[in-house]
């Protein structure tokens, strides 16, 4: 077959089996994988018994129980699926997380029941990233028939690496396989949540921050040492290194400056006692271009500085904190083997959505910079919208316009056909 009507046969044969696949993210959207908990091995096993009735079979890793709950999480089950053609090319790994956040409040459709209305499929992780389950299976199962039915010749393999550790960093995720060498692939694509190509992102820092005071009745404060006040006084002081985190620009498109964000915070009793421990988390996004240990070693030392100025004066021994790291997720920066990837899945993405794909950097951390710190070249590509924030991820109403999804099939399908030609 002539190379423009290989491509056409793999347009023809995603729009023939759109159904099964809409069905397919249907199933996969049904079974929570809410993190936390984080109970991720029951949404493993059903994704791994309805890859079976597409004729594959997953190899499942069972990630260690002592593993999974020092990661804060409660059970997670890995899944490879590889496929091999002919001997001689490049091994590509399809990279996609099904552990999502919890769906929160505001919903006005079942996070967890798949509707579809108005060609847009509503639910918790329609466009991240179990969208990209569906997206690379169907890829994949494309080029199989290519080879079954057309005779294309194609060397090399396909592994579809399916985690549940992206929300908590990855570690016990393809951290996990890649650690063990589970896998070693030469190329890769991780599942994305716009139709750009992302060759950049974000690192990120997470810190668990405990403020200690003494607790006391409320009638009588001055007998405790309020840990409350001792908290605010500390984020006025964290919030406060926002001004010059904007003054500091990524030269990297798409990226603009760093961010601190408190997330969550818990402390205290009740309203008529005085808080003797406030407990909060903190998360500090950084550009590629910024040193993680300089930037943890600053916020440790406003940190340092907020106490001792709050105890300044004081008759007591005043506030002490603890400080613990629970996240540290490096910046992924492109690798110059990602070429290929970069470049064919510009060209067939213009081909298939009729505009040119931009290829940047984005201000989000994912589970690409695993593969990337052990060199091994990736991108960030799969369905999803022009915007990060047309989907909905991580809000309420989260959802996949179908036609993104179903495009997004196609420029895979081909990208993996032209690095995987014979």
């Amino acid at each position: 077959m002539q190379t423009p009507d290989i491509y056409a046969a793999i347009d023809q044969w995603v729009d023939q089996h759109f159904d099964q696949q809409t069905t397919f993210l249907k199933a996969l959207v049904a079974v929570p994988t809410d993190t936390p908990p984080g109970n991720n091995t029951p949404h493993a096993l059903r994704t791994a018994a309805l890859l079976a009735d597409m004729g594959f079979q997953a190899r499942h890793f069972e990630v260690p129980e002592d593993e999974v709950r020092a990661a804060g999480l409660e059970s997670i089950t890995n899944l490879i699926v590889r496929h091999d053609f002919q001997d001689g090319g490049p091994t590509i790994a399809l990279n996609a997380h099904g552990d999502v956040v919890p769906p929160g409040e505001g919903w006005t459709h079942d996070p967890y029941g798949g509707e579809i209305v108005d060609g847009k499929m509503y639910g918790r992780a329609t466009a991240v990233s179990k969208c990209d389950f569906s997206t690379f299976t169907f890829a994949l199962r494309a080029l199989r028939s290519l080879v079954k039915h057309h005779q294309v010749a194609m060397k090399g393999a396909v592994e579809l690496h399916f985690t549940y550790d992206e929300e908590f960093g990855g570690e016990v995720g393809p951290g996990y396989l890649l650690k063990h060498a589970h896998t070693r692939p030469d190329l890769m694509i991780a599942a994305g949540f716009s139709y750009q190509v992302v060759t950049a992102h974000n690192g990120c820092l997470q810190m668990e921050v405990t403020v200690h005071g003494n607790m006391a009745h409320a009638a009588i404060p001055e007998s405790g040492i309020d840990a409350m006040q001792g908290a605010v006084h500390l984020l006025n002081a964290l919030y406060a290194t926002n001004a010059v985190n904007q003054t500091i620009t990524s030269q990297v498109e798409g990226i603009n400056h760093p961010y601190l964000n408190v997330g969550w915070i818990q402390g205290g009793t009740n309203t008529n006692v005085v808080p003797g421990k406030v407990v909060f988390k903190l998360d500090r996004r950084m550009i590629p271009e910024e040193d993680p240990t300089q930037v943890e070693a600053e916020l440790r030392r406003v940190m340092d500085e907020a106490v001792a100025s709050f105890n300044v004066g004081r008759n007591d021994a005043g506030i002490r904190i603890d400080v613990k790291r629970i996240l540290l997720a490096r910046a992924m920066q492109p690798l110059p083997g990602n070429q290929a990837l970069v470049q064919a899945l510009q060209q067939h993405g213009e081909a298939v959505f009729g505009e040119p794909i931009p290829a940047l950097g984005t201000p989000l951390y994912t589970d690409v910079r695993l593969y990337v710190e052990r060199g091994i070249p990736g991108v960030i590509y799969g369905a999803g919208p022009r915007t990060v924030l047309e989907s909905h991820a991580k809000r309420a109403d989260e959802r996949i316009d179908l036609e993104d999804l179903r495009r997004a099939t196609k420029v895979v399908a081909r990208t993996l056909l032209d690095l995987l030609r014979a």
